[in-house]
C-alpha cells in the first residue's frame, strides 16, 4: 500500500472528540483510567458514569496497552482507552506509539470500521505536540499498510494550533524504515 492510499483513510478534524460518529473514540488515559481532566475528563463528562464505572472495575491497565469500554451517552458505541501515561508523570513519544498500536489492535479485534483519536499525550502528559503527531501517524501509517479492517481514522484536534502541528506531520508523513523507539522515547 503507497503512502497516499493510507493518507486517504486518515482525516484530520478540528474539534470536540466527544461529539465525533465513530465506532469507537480513542481516550488519551493513565493507567489507573481515572477520567480527570482534558480528553479523559471531557469524555467523562459527556458519556456519563457509565465509563467511568467500567474503569474501575477494570482497575489498572498497562503502560502502552489499550482497553475498550462502553461509551455511555457519546455517539460511539466503545470509548478506548490508550494508556500513554501513569499518574503524576509526563509520557514519552514511544509510549504515545505504544498506546496508539494498541488503540489500533483493539479497534480491529472489535472488527470496527471508524475510529477517532486525540493528540494523545499532549495535556497532562505535557508531550509537545510534534512529538505526539509523529508518534501517532507512523504508528497509524504502518498500521494500516499491515492490514486493517478499519477504513476511517479521524484525529480531532481540540485548536487551531494543534490542528496545524497534526496538518504539518500528516503531509510530510512517508514510508520512510523508521528505527523502532526504546522504552525511553
Amino acid at each position: 500500500m503507497d503512502i497516499e492510499a493510507i493518507k486517504a483513510k486518515i482525516e484530520l478534524q478540528q474539534g470536540d472528540i466527544t461529539t465525533v460518529e465513530a465506532d469507537a473514540i480513542v481516550n488519551s488515559a493513565n493507567t489507573d483510567l481515572i477520567l480527570g481532566a482534558g480528553v479523559s475528563g471531557a469524555i467523562g463528562r459527556a458519556g456519563g458514569k457509565a465509563i467511568q464505572d467500567e474503569c474501575d472495575a477494570i482497575r489498572f491497565v498497562p503502560l502502552g496497552d489499550a482497553v475498550a469500554t462502553t461509551a455511555g451517552a457519546l455517539k460511539a458505541k466503545y470509548v478506548i482507552h490508550a494508556v500513554s501515561m501513569e499518574i503524576g508523570h509526563f509520557t514519552t513519544e514511544g509510549s504515545v506509539a505504544r498506546a496508539t498500536r494498541s488503540a489500533l489492535r483493539r479497534a480491529d479485534e472489535l472488527k470496527l470500521r471508524t475510529v477517532a483519536f486525540p493528540a494523545i499525550g499532549t495535556g497532562a502528559a505535557a508531550l509537545a505536540p510534534e512529538f505526539s503527531a509523529r508518534a501517532m501517524f507512523e504508528t497509524i501509517a504502518d498500521h494500516v499498510a499491515e492490514g486493517t479492517g478499519l477504513e476511517h481514522i479521524c484525529v480531532v484536534l481540540f485548536n487551531e494550533d494543534l490542528f496545524q502541528v497534526f496538518k504539518e506531520a500528516l503531509d510530510q508523513l512517508s514510508l520512510q524504515p523508521r528505527p523502532r523507539r526504546g522504552r525511553g522515547g
